[in-house]
């Protein structure tokens, strides 16, 4: 999913600016460290799945490199990235153990690059479906659960550990449909354009990269993405409303 190429020291900086200003959060606001223990499941499952799921339509046209390699598991201690999870828990963004793939194993019937982006794609969109699952079980809770088990604080904890795995599969799945490297984004359009732009793109990417690094820094990309966020995440809440009518 995820694989940087810069010099990670700059990562290292950035981790230890937000751990320190996460810890002075938590020093200020006891609460916020509930909010984040709270949030552990639902990271694991946005980047188990994540990772699985870019391995697995590797598998499915013909790549076994992922198989080989013990990838294609729901165990989450094969996926995670300990800097992108640390990202994901802190920021609500970051990244897992990238997954390795052949693309010269790719069924013919596609073109390597088709076959590229599709398995860049498979990640965001397992996010964008599991945080639409998770909604709805969400929503028969509301549903079908009693009041006074809504209501104790057992139905409370889960459904905040629901609601925080939907939120987070959702920002997942968005942040990495940016179309700059590392991010999957960055393979799935490439299909898209034309070939004096795909090899600009490629001659070009470190610079990519640094522009990644600076709209990162500097919450850019929380901007740009936000609207999508949004807006996917009122549309899985209106559609599990409507099926279960609350």
């Amino acid at each position: 999913m995820f694989n940087f190429s810069f010099d990670k020291r700059i990562v290292y900086v950035i981790i230890a600016i937000m751990v320190l200003s996460t810890v002075t959060e938590y020093v200020a606001n006891p609460g916020a460290l509930y909010d984040l223990l709270v949030s552990i499941p639902g990271v694991l499952l946005a980047i188990t799945f994540h990772e699985f799921a870019h391995g697995f339509a590797a598998y499915k046209l013909g790549d076994n490199t992922a198989k080989n390699e013990g990838r294609l598991s729901l165990n989450p201690l094969d996926h995670l990235d300990p800097i992108g999870t640390l990202m994901l828990l802190l920021a609500g963004f970051g990244w897992g153990k990238p997954v390795h793939v052949n693309s010269t194993n790719y069924t013919r019937k596609i073109s390597m690059e088709k076959g590229e982006a599709i398995v860049s794609s498979a990640g965001p969109l397992t996010n964008i479906v599991l945080a639409f699952l998770l909604a709805i079980v969400y929503g028969a809770i509301i549903k079908f659960a009693s009041v006074g088990f809504i209501f104790s604080t057992v139905g409370k904890i889960i459904l905040q550990i629901l609601g925080a795995a939907i939120g987070i599969n959702i920002g997942l799945g968005v942040f990495n449909l940016i179309p700059l490297p590392p991010l999957d984004g960055s393979k799935i359009i490439m299909p898209f354009l034309p070939y004096n732009a795909k090899q600009w793109f490629r001659n070009n990417e470190q610079i990519f990269y640094i522009v990644f690094v600076v709209i990162w820094i500097t919450g850019i990309a929380s901007i740009i993405i936000s609207p999508a966020i949004t807006g996917i995440t009122s549309g899985i809440m209106t559609v599990t409303q409507m099926i279960f009518g609350i």
